[in-house]
């Protein structure tokens, strides 16, 4: 019931970004299209999915352990030696004796051949907790690539939102650099006509020197944030056309807390980990335990410049165990305790962790808000402020030096709403990053989904070359990983 509430929560925070992608554009002009192509085309994600990949070849390599070991082996000999004798013989008619020098040639060809086997009947469970250890080892290593995937959309969330700020703001900028200009213009025909004095035309074109320095930096602002945006999506921005609602996240830190707490990858990982250290312990303290072991050998030699074979084998049941290791043993479990406390106190710190990143995403998502309608105000109030005191420089009640003012505060207070907004946008989605819900499944985008368990149930039986082996290999070469 929890999973079904917390799916409807952010399909209404991200109402915006499907309906917008259902259009399907054909470049990245939607928060939903940027959010796509940062997913299909990070560097990031493909490094961690082949991180996950042999993280499931462990399993595979431990499951192995558990079966038959067989080897064979083969060898031909071919032996060949010289001997040389001295035979003496004694004549018994003369009786003398003579010396002969006796020299003998050997070769010899021999081939064989065997094979062996081993099984392991008994560890005590050692051998069978690894595989466990390498299951959950998988599944913290899925967590992770959530995370990852997390960074990813938000990265692109925030590239999406920072281009539009620097969009705006040139665009602002430019608005103030024409209007400087007919005031620039405007003081110079007052001056013709001796209403200003000069100081008031050298105060406007000092004000239009600034606007375009002003301007300038945000065209240089733009640029960077085009940049990063094509680092985060992996291609180009077109017209940038934002949601039309700010996405909806809980109405209490609490809430969103307690399924940040539940949800969040980083938290499930982690206690992925704390159990793969449970696990390191009981494996430590069966390794103090013995081994029970059948093997079995036969083999074959023949002669080869003879008929003459000989053939063996033999089957044995043998039992191995550690008597004394000069402490190595308990120390291991020792170190094994210490790593597995040292992950505990990792998840009490996680946890803490996103207390915190929850906690400042709404501190900044309420700052954004009420800076959203300070700034609205101060917008309204020095727009009346500025047409006022415009009119009342015509009339030779106010000098151009205020009418440059109130125009500087007009842009200033334009430039904080635009700002706020972009923080508010930026702020709503991490918060629900910080909720651990900032995901492809979770926010529905139209995009094929990479599915980690596709590979491991290709590999957690340990295939070797066999039909399923061969699928694997068809799988290795659909994703360009072979």
């Amino acid at each position: 019931m929890a999973s079904i509430v917390v799916r409807r929560l952010v399909a209404a925070a991200c109402a915006a970004v499907t309906i917008s992608a259902a259009t399907g554009a054909a470049r990245a002009d939607t928060l939903a299209d940027a959010m796509v192509g940062a997913y299909t085309s990070s560097g990031l994600l493909e490094q961690n999915r082949a991180v996950l990949r042999a993280a499931d070849e462990d399993v595979a390599q431990a499951v192995a352990a558990l079966r038959p070991v067989i080897s064979w082996s083969a060898e031909v000999n071919r032996g060949f030696g010289t001997a040389q004798s001295t035979q003496s013989q004694q004549n018994p008619l003369t009786g003398q004796t003579t010396s002969t020098t006796v020299t003998q040639n050997t070769v010899s060809n021999q081939a064989s051949v065997g094979l062996s086997a081993q099984l392991l009947v008994y560890d005590f469970g050692r051998t069978r907790m690894g595989v466990d250890l390498a299951k959950e080892s998988v599944l913290a290593a899925r967590q992770s690539l959530v995370g990852i995937e997390q960074q990813v959309l938000l990265r692109a969330v925030s590239a999406f939102w920072e281009v539009r700020r620097a969009q705006q703001t040139v665009d602002l900028r430019q608005s103030n650099l024409r209007l400087i200009e007919r005031e620039l213009q405007a003081a110079r025909d007052r001056f013709e006509v001796g209403e200003v004095t000069r100081t008031d035309v050298a105060l406007a074109e000092a004000r239009l020197a600034e606007a375009r320095s002003q301007l300038a930096i945000a065209r240089g602002n733009l640029t960077s944030a085009q940049e990063e945006y094509f680092a985060a999506v992996g291609r180009r921005p077109g017209t940038l056309t934002p949601p039309q609602a700010v996405p909806t996240v809980p109405a209490t830190v609490e809430s969103a807390t307690n399924t940040a707490l539940r949800l969040h990858p980083e938290i499930i990982a982690q206690q992925h980990r704390v159990t793969v250290a449970e696990l390191q312990i009981a494996i430590a303290e069966a390794a103090q335990k013995p081994t029970v072991n059948l093997s079995g050998q036969y083999g074959y030699s023949t002669d080869l410049d003879s008929t003459d074979f000989s053939r063996s084998g033999s089957v044995s049941l043998g039992a191995s165990g550690p008597i004394y290791r000069g402490g190595e043993l308990t120390s291991l479990v020792r170190q094994a305790m210490a790593q597995r406390d040292q992950q505990r106190a990792q998840l009490l710190q996680v946890s803490r962790q996103i207390r915190q990143n929850v906690a400042g995403a709404y501190i900044a998502l309420q700052t954004a808000r009420a800076s959203i309608e300070a700034g609205d105000n101060q917008v309204r109030a020095a727009q009346i402020a500025f047409e006022g005191i415009r009119e009342e420089a015509t009339l030779g009640a106010r000098t151009t030096l205020d009418v440059l003012e109130a125009e500087q505060d007009l842009l200033d207070a334009r430039t904080l709403v635009v700002s706020a907004r972009v923080d508010q946008y930026i702020a709503a989605y991490n918060v629900i990053s910080a909720m651990g819900l900032l995901t492809v499944e979770q926010l529905d985008l139209p995009v094929q989904r990479y599915d980690p368990s596709v590979y491991y149930n290709m590999v957690k039986n340990a295939p070797a070359r066999s039909v399923q082996g061969e699928r694997l290999d068809r799988v290795l070469r659909a994703i360009g990983r072979d």
